[in-house]
């Protein structure tokens, strides 16, 4: 048996489990590709570490394949096609994980602004689909997968809902709108249905001009661009320049602070927010608490007030 044939088999067990591995999937076929696609006991433990490095420096994607090649042996091992596996024992000193980013206001408006540096000739719907998009995450704080799955079914403009199936823990969960974004998706299914629908109702909500859609890694790499005409660039201190992921954080953290500035009890709003972003526990929205500048202002803000302090002092920035 391939290595390619016994991942095909791995994923089908995890899948009839209700794990997707969708983006392990495509990681595990690169690894039989990189290894020649041979019998997985026959992969050394230079090929194996040499696909776990990777190109260029490492970062926490080694860590990723790392799990998903050790799931992967344990699968072959229980099942006698392979002996041992040969996996690294010592792991590299990995960069600090990536600091979410979050996007002021005005920077949010500069990214919607700058998506019309994506208008094309040849898809002119193009500038307007990813304008969409960067609204979508923003309003929502759906994760960038999840919009791109979105059908035309899956989106009740009357009701004001969309409807996020396969998400990354296996639910479905329903997604209130505002007025705005119900508005903004109105026009452009309007303008959308220039566009084939594949699938009938089942097309995608966003998608290219074949009707497709979305490509992920492309959309990731539009990004790029859009985010350098916004005029955002690498942030002090920082190895890596804002991503498309962290309008999610921004959603989350911007809906912190206008709680703290309505005088909302934070902590018993959590659970509501945990269940729009689809967390799996709460531990996993408490991160938006994090004390960044604006927050601790706000906090000092309603302490001012429940002490009687007039004037409270500003928070640092430093």
């Amino acid at each position: 048996m391939t290595t390619s044939e016994l991942i095909q088999a791995y994923v089908q067990a995890k899948r009839a489990h209700g794990v997707m591995l969708r983006s392990g999937e495509r990681v595990l076929y690169q690894f039989a590709r990189e290894t020649g696609d041979r019998a997985l006991a026959d992969v050394t433990a230079d090929a194996v570490a040499a696909f776990l490095r990777g190109a260029g420096d490492i970062s926490a994607t080694w860590q990723t394949k790392h799990a998903l090649l050790a799931g992967l042996y344990r699968f072959a091992i229980a099942r006698g096609h392979a002996a041992t596996a040969v996996l690294p024992e010592q792991r590299p000193k990995l960069p600090a994980p990536i600091t979410p980013y979050v996007y002021s206001r005005d920077e949010v408006q500069r990214l919607l602004d700058a998506a019309s540096t994506l208008e094309s000739p040849c898809s002119p719907l193009q500038a307007h689909t990813y304008r969409v998009l960067l609204l979508l995450l923003y309003a929502t704080g759906l994760r960038v997968s999840e919009g791109l799955r979105l059908t035309l079914a899956d989106t009740d403009l009357i009701g004001r809902v969309l409807t996020v199936k396969e998400t990354k823990f296996h639910k479905t969960r329903l997604v209130p709108i505002g007025d705005q974004l119900a508005r903004a998706l109105d026009k452009y299914v309007e303008q959308r249905s220039a566009l084939p629908t594949l699938a009938g109702s089942a097309s995608a909500l966003l998608a290219s001009r074949s009707g497709h859609r979305l490509d992920y890694q492309r959309v990731v790499t539009l990004f790029q661009r859009v985010r350098l005409r916004a005029g955002i660039g690498c942030p002090a201190g920082e190895h890596r320049p804002p991503r498309l992921h962290d309008l999610r954080h921004t959603a989350a953290v911007h809906r912190v602070i206008a709680w703290y500035r309505d005088g909302k009890n934070v902590q018993q709003m959590l659970p509501h927010l945990a269940t729009y972003l689809g967390h799996a526990s709460i531990a996993s929205t408490q991160r938006y608490l994090q004390m960044t500048p604006t927050l601790l202002q706000q906090a000092s803000l309603r302490f001012a007030a429940y002490a009687g302090v007039e004037n409270p002092p500003e928070i640092s920035h430093a």
